[in-house]
């Protein structure tokens, strides 16, 4: 049975009908059209699809649409500058070399944007928990280890998130 659902994405809401079983993933790239968020294995294993809701990274290819509503759900689109430029956390990925083919980045930017929301100074071993359910094939995870770690060094100096 469908329904009309509100779901609140990156501080916009946006009134979709879903099926109870329609899945955050789809709806944020096939009825939103936020294409930022991947769909990788559709198995909660790689971290493509993480989206932040509520503040903490969460896989959006295991969650029902329907059950975020009253949620505030934050893709890769909605961390950019309101002036277009890219958040603080995007520069450091890009001035690291951290991105390859980009396929993970942007599950792998929420997750680290996360960690540093809630700890400013992470260990390196800290970052590595964080992002040890976003999977990259290409990088060998040390030039996204140093973007990390280089922008929660930014936000401690600044104490701007």
């Amino acid at each position: 049975m469908k329904q009309l659902i509100t779901l609140n994405i990156n501080d916009q809401n946006y009134d979709v009908i879903v099926t109870p079983m329609d899945l955050l993933v789809d709806v944020i790239r096939k009825k939103i059209g936020l294409t930022g968020t991947k769909k990788g294995c559709g198995q909660g294993d790689c971290g493509a699809c993480t989206v932040l809701i509520d503040g903490k990274p969460e896989l959006s290819c295991l969650k029902l649409a329907i059950s975020c509503v009253g949620k505030k759900i934050t893709t890769i689109e909605g961390i950019a500058n309101e002036d277009g430029t890219l958040h603080p956390i995007q520069e450091a990925f890009l001035d690291n070399g951290a991105v390859q083919c980009g396929f993970c980045t942007p599950g792998m930017i929420l997750s680290a944007k996360a960690l540093v929301d809630r700890n400013p100074n992470p260990t390196e071993k800290e970052i590595k928990t964080a992002i040890s359910g976003n999977t990259c094939r290409c990088t060998g995870y040390i030039k996204i280890i140093a973007a990390i770690e280089s922008y929660a060094n930014l936000v401690a100096e600044k104490g701007d998130k």
